[in-house]
């Protein structure tokens, strides 16, 4: 099979003839059909952020497809069936597990870090983590749904708990802080986006946002934000990992607000722990999403009440894969997509 091979950081992406895997028992093999592009891979490619395996290896985490093979004891799915892959996978026998949090399992598995991922025309997931990707949702298209949709579904209403009314901020308008946008006014919040792209800003409207500033006309964008609450947001979520963007963030808030962490940042975070303490600020950070939410982001995806084609905004061959990389890059459009 074609695969895009990484072999380190500041390293091109390699198009490669590799074996096709086979599955283990319990596992299934999956012809993929779109594998989304994510500032995840960019960290291990451009920023220096290892990989649990060590290269060369196959990246790609946002993954759809059809099971192409079944391992031994697989009896649940059939050759042909339409399946979307979590971005990451619990053992389901730790205590976070045992409580419901196999985002953040302490044995967690994440394609195209710890294992082989879907930048290939095959690969091989636990048969007992693949969802059933309903008809009413494009099969390319939904690849985006693991990780680019549900990560913001979990980090909004799990994390960031926003209700009706709430008044939301999200710093960041890419293809995690758009869904950010779209979840958290499906949910009733009145959310104010911000970004330095006019654009996405549009986006951001077309998605739900009441409000769209550009950072770059205000001195202090906490300020206005401030003006624009009231007093400031209940609940801001910051998509970049920006130091910047997570101290504008949190300046945003007003006494007892909820700061969530989705963008992830190796930089330090200065805080003033005095307010944080003084006016009970919450800081929470939040990864992925957890399995039993993915069923329900599905059906709402299903039903059309989150939108998931639109946000696709190009898609590449296999052998454009750098390319893609380069309009990621660029900050260009919402989310691409690979074809292999």
């Amino acid at each position: 099979m074609r695969a895009a091979v990484f072999y380190g950081g500041n390293q091109a992406l390699k198009i490669e003839e590799v074996p096709t895997p086979s599955p283990a028992p319990g596992e299934a093999l999956v012809k993929v059909a779109a594998c989304g592009v994510c500032h995840t891979d960019l960290h291990y490619i451009d920023h220096g952020v290892p990989t649990f395996k060590k290269p060369p290896m196959i990246l790609g985490h946002e993954v759809s497809g059809t099971i192409a093979g079944l391992g031994a004891g697989v009896t649940r799915w059939k050759e042909g069936s339409r399946v979307l892959l979590p971005a990451v996978y619990g053992c389901g026998q730790c205590a976070m597990c045992r409580t419901g949090r196999e985002n953040v399992c302490e044995k967690m598995v994440m394609f195209g870090n710890n294992v082989d991922g879907g930048y290939a025309q095959y690969m091989v997931a636990p048969a007992k983590d693949l969802l059933s990707l309903p008809d009413e949702i494009p099969l390319e298209e939904g690849a985006i749904i693991a990780d680019a949709v549900t990560t913001p579904y979990h980090a909004v209403v799990n994390r960031g708990q926003v209700k009706p009314g709430d008044q939301v901020v999200v710093f960041g308008c890419g293809g995690i802080g758009l869904n950010l946008v779209q979840v958290a006014a499906a949910l009733g919040a009145s959310v104010i986006a911000v970004d330095i792209v006019d654009e996405k800003l549009d986006w951001a409207r077309k998605l739900g946002a009441q409000s769209t500033l550009n950072g770059k006309n205000f001195e202090r964008i906490d300020k206005e934000i401030r003006k624009l609450t009231n007093g400031g947001a209940d609940i801001g979520f910051e998509a970049i990992g920006n130091p910047v963007t997570q101290a504008q963030t949190f300046a945003s808030l007003r006494t007892g607000g909820r700061f969530v962490v989705v963008g992830y940042s190796s930089h330090p975070l200065n805080v003033d722990m005095g307010r944080v303490m003084y006016r009970e600020m919450e800081i929470i950070g939040s990864l992925g999403c957890r399995a039993v939410d993915y069923p329900r982001v599905l059906e709402l995806a299903r039903q059309d009440k989150i939108k998931v084609k639109d946000l696709v905004t190009a898609r590449f061959a296999l052998h454009e894969i750098n390319t893609a990389f380069d309009v990621l890059r660029r900050g260009e459009g919402i989310r691409s997509i690979v074809i292999p």
